[in-house]
């Protein structure tokens, strides 16, 4: 084989060079250059032929899969995001906060395969393996014949691999892994790509299923080049507040399963466990007052039923200031000028607050309507009605359209008691209160007059 040598590649354009440059030389862009390890391309015949007899293709028709039995984390939640458990073979991506809970969850799932006769090797470039079996006495693991390394040469990685017969690799965390072929520092895109690209050969060729726990930026992305999330077979991220006490885990890519389905975990002493009935959970110290609505959303495909809370005050200041916690700011912002232009409320003098309960975070269209909602009666001071849910999409003219699975939500709602569902007009389900305008929801809780008299005030 041949050595492998590096070559210095722009990130922008793809240009490839043999030495560093601090300007690409073909679309300009400075300090775009990354190392990477590049081999010399084989040309003698006998190679080629060797390869092209090796490259035979292989009937659809005639590829068995039954014989590729999935392993159980232990974890239901995780079993039923990664849909039915961990494929033999396959790359997985964990990514996610600092301090959210990453290396506590792969810990978990590498002690119950470890303590099912499983091999298991858990391979950690930022803390040592005295560090790691303090936090497994932590969690009530300690015991848990599991294999540590604590090493970040890739390529020592990848030898260990081959030694053993491993069924669960797991990289604790790609950002520490290193090869000596380049001469960046571990952490690079260069060296993130070259150790990604490593350790995927290894997994496939060995069978052996791996799991790689990423960083984020500020910018709350995966760390690292996109590619990174090219290779992998699996993309994961754990989210939620720090130190909430729920977290949500999103299949974002899976090429074995849906990406539609979340898990939902509380942090305890014992380190993640999953929730079975998420939605009593998160309303279970609700206290109904002006501004609380409980909207019905949809967590992958499974209705889950969380409390949004909004606070309206008078502003002290010039100008009015916007917060939202689980919830997107700039949608935010777009709700309350849509109940100023459509819905007839006054809110160009007051703070506005929204809070997503559980530290839990809410993207579908489906809650602007609760959004809207919990602003008309934090302003009007008038509770919405008890055992009301509600959900919908709100347009800019005000108009609330359908969603999906209209029919679910309302059944989780009915399930934990709560009779009265407001939702969208447009093909409602039976029982379900249809509004077709955000001032019709606005009447249906009852806040439209208090607040239309507090418009007036001001």
């Amino acid at each position: 084989m041949a050595k492998p040598t590096t070559a210095y590649t722009c990130a922008q354009c793809g240009a490839s060079y043999s030495r560093w440059m601090g300007k690409c030389e073909q679309c300009g862009e400075w300090n775009s250059l990354v190392e990477q390890a590049v081999s010399a391309p084989t040309t003698t015949a006998g190679s080629r032929s060797r390869s092209a007899a090796a490259a035979r293709p292989q009937s659809l028709s005639t590829i068995d899969v039954s014989k590729q039995p999935r392993l159980s984390t232990g974890l239901t939640e995780v079993d039923q995001v990664l849909g039915g458990g961990i494929v033999t073979g396959s790359i997985m991506l964990l990514s996610g906060d600092p301090g959210i809970g990453k290396s506590t969850l792969v810990l978990q799932i590498a002690a119950h395969l470890a303590l099912a006769d499983r091999a298991v090797l858990y391979v950690s470039g930022e803390e040592s393996a005295a560090q790691i079996k303090l936090r497994a006495d932590r969690l009530g693991f300690g015991q848990a014949p599991l294999e540590l390394l604590a090493e970040t040469d890739v390529d020592i990685v990848v030898a260990t691999m081959a030694a053993g017969q491993y069924d669960l690799v797991i990289i604790d965390s790609i950002q520490t892994m290193a090869t000596t072929v380049l001469t960046g520092a571990s952490g690079t895109v260069g060296q993130i790509t070259a150790a990604t690209h490593t350790i995927q050969t290894a997994a496939k060729k060995f069978g052996i299923a791996t799991l790689v726990i990423g960083h984020v930026t500020k910018e709350g992305t995966i760390a690292g080049p996109k590619i990174l999330e090219h290779l992998v077979d699996v993309v994961l991220y754990l989210e939620g507040e720090r130190y909430g006490t729920f977290k949500a885990l999103r299949g974002i890519k899976n090429r074995f399963g849906s990406t539609s389905e979340t898990g939902i975990f509380e942090m305890g002493e014992q380190g993640l466990l999953g929730v079975s009935n998420p939605s009593a959970a998160l309303l279970a110290e609700r206290t109904p007052a002006s501004g609380s609505v409980v909207l019905a959303t949809l967590e992958g495909t499974r209705p889950i039923l969380v409390e949004v809370q909004a606070l309206v005050a008078p502003t002290p200041f010039g100008y009015p200031k916007r917060t939202a916690a689980g919830f997107d700011l700039n949608r935010l912002n777009l709700l309350v000028a849509v109940l100023g232009r459509r819905g007839g409320l006054n809110l160009s003098s007051h703070d506005i607050y929204v809070n997503v309960v559980g530290g839990l975070r809410v993207a579908e269209p489906a809650a602007d309507l609760a959004i809207i909602c919990a602003i008309a009666s934090a302003l009007a001071d008038t509770p919405v009605p008890e055992n009301t849910a509600i959900f919908g999409e709100v347009g800019l003219s005000g108009e609330v359209r359908a969603v999906a699975q209209a029919a679910r939500r309302q059944a989780e709602a009915v399930r934990l008691g709560y009779r009265h569902v407001i939702g969208p007009a447009y093909h409602a389900p039976k029982g379900i209160s249809g509004v077709s305008s955000v001032i019709d929801a606005i009447d249906s809780i009852g806040a439209t007059a208090p607040a239309r008299r507090s418009q007036r005030h001001d």
